[in-house]
């Protein structure tokens, strides 16, 4: 099997119906997250593979996925220095994933957004020897167990050990640093320890062979963690801008807020989960214990798929920990401008040096769950207009959106722009450094 080089082608209560007057209009929003769900490849390349209509068939879903006609390009800035090289990988670690179409959709469909974006973006090189990092574009998160609908992500440790074998084995650039250059994504529960569940991800470790390399992932806490023992940079969860739009365009523009604090999703009425496990560390019990039947609070325990609607009318957002710290409810209270309630000790929140997560959200110990109600209260009767103001800031939204073409500020920028702080990782960066030195 050979890989082939690219060539470049190319409140208290009764303040309800108040919170309505935001600084931003809703509109405006529009312009941020785009409407063309699918880039233009610079070219399309063949791959040699063993089975030729497997060729045949990856090659057509990968241009039905991502060819669409190409926008203006994006100023670089400060990242115009920043060169990056893709891997032309067999459509088996990736793009032959795609024919689940959850795969581009889901919380975890970061790996396929991040790739997708490279592949168009003039950070992009097609010469490896110019290139500050590499980019390992292997999809773990597209495979769906049909029993729950959680990814099944045993496969993910001898897949992406298959992928560095053979990038390895054709090409010196992993050898020459032992992969401390190379980039991959880990956009699920507890990062790149590759399991669903803490107790399991924490005893399987991360392996070996990632150790040395940068791993963008979801996962993030502030304490030490085994999952998070690696150079890495926190991503959010993918939401689809999409479908964030959709909501928007629904939703009235100046229509008042008439759901207080909204919150749906799994609670467990008994704390111990089916697994035999404390789901969410029981803080969602005890928020279902303590506020259902509350009339401020709108709690729903069942899947609803307009459910982003009831977002935007809401004013505060519950986004208490499940599995894992983090959640897509992040991103979409956020991007639909409900005050984004934190439930989850010593959450490392994506691009806060960006983001500026203490001005527009609300931390709550998860000790405290049972005094939401009078937290909110003091919140809603002191500094929630200010809170909204900041939360409106259009940088913000744009900052956690993956767009599958890269637009200056967006999630993938800021990947890019913490990547340009680590160059000291870069192989070929330390070398040019080294010759001046010799020069000198």
């Amino acid at each position: 099997m050979k890989l082939l080089l690219r060539n470049k082608n190319a409140a208290a209560f009764t303040l309800f119906h108040g919170f309505s007057g935001f600084p931003f209009p809703f509109t405006s929003f529009f312009d941020l997250i785009g409407s063309d769900p699918h880039p233009q490849l610079s070219s399309l390349h063949t791959t040699h593979v063993s089975n030729p209509q497997s060729t045949r068939l990856s090659r057509a879903l990968f241009e039905s996925s991502f060819m669409a006609p190409q926008k203006p390009q994006t100023s670089l800035g400060g990242l115009k220095n920043l060169k990056i090289f893709v891997y032309d990988l067999p459509p088996k670690y990736n793009t032959d994933w795609l024919s689940n179409e959850r795969c581009s959709s889901h919380l975890f469909a970061s790996e396929v957004a991040i790739h997708r974006a490279l592949l168009t973006s003039d950070v992009r090189t097609f010469d490896p020897y110019e290139a500050d990092f590499f980019f390992v574009p292997v999809y773990v998160s597209c495979n769906f167990s049909t029993v729950n609908g959680f990814p099944a992500i045993g496969h993910a440790r001898s897949l992406i050990a298959s992928a560095v074998k053979l990038i390895s084995s054709e090409y010196h650039f992993w050898n020459r640093s032992r992969g401390s250059d190379h980039v991959f994504v880990a956009s699920h529960d507890f990062g790149a320890c590759f399991h669903t569940l803490e107790d399991a991800a924490i005893a399987d470790g991360i392996p070996e062979v990632l150790k040395n390399s940068v791993i963008l992932q979801t996962f993030g806490v502030q304490q030490k963690h085994p999952c998070q023992d690696v150079e890495n940079v926190v991503i959010p969860p993918y939401v689809s801008p999409e479908s964030l739009q959709n909501t928007l365009e629904k939703a009235p523009v100046d229509g008042g807020r008439d759901i207080w604090v909204f919150f749906r999703g799994k609670m467990e009425v008994h704390p111990k989960n089916v697994s035999g496990r404390f789901y969410s560390k029981r803080v969602r019990t005890a928020i279902w214990r303590r506020y259902n039947g509350d009339r401020r609070f709108y709690l729903r325990r069942h899947r609803f798929a307009g459910y982003q609607s009831e977002i935007a009318r809401s004013v505060f957002c519950l986004c208490p920990l499940g599995w894992a710290p983090w959640s897509p409810r992040l991103v979409e209270s956020v991007a639909l401008g409900c005050v984004p309630v934190i439930i989850a000790d010593g959450i490392r929140l994506p691009f806060g040096s960006e983001v500026g997560w203490g001005e527009i959200s609300v931390t709550v110990a998860e000790k405290d769950v049972e005094r939401l109600g009078e937290i909110l209260e003091e919140v809603a009767a002191t500094n929630l207009s200010a809170i909204q103001r900041k939360l409106w800031d259009p940088r913000t939204k744009r900052a956690l959106l993956f767009n599958n073409e890269m637009e200056e500020g967006d999630a993938t920028w800021q990947v890019l722009t913490a990547l340009s702080k680590k160059l000291d990782r870069s192989y070929r960066r330390s070398r040019v450094s080294g010759q001046l030195e010799s020069d000198t």
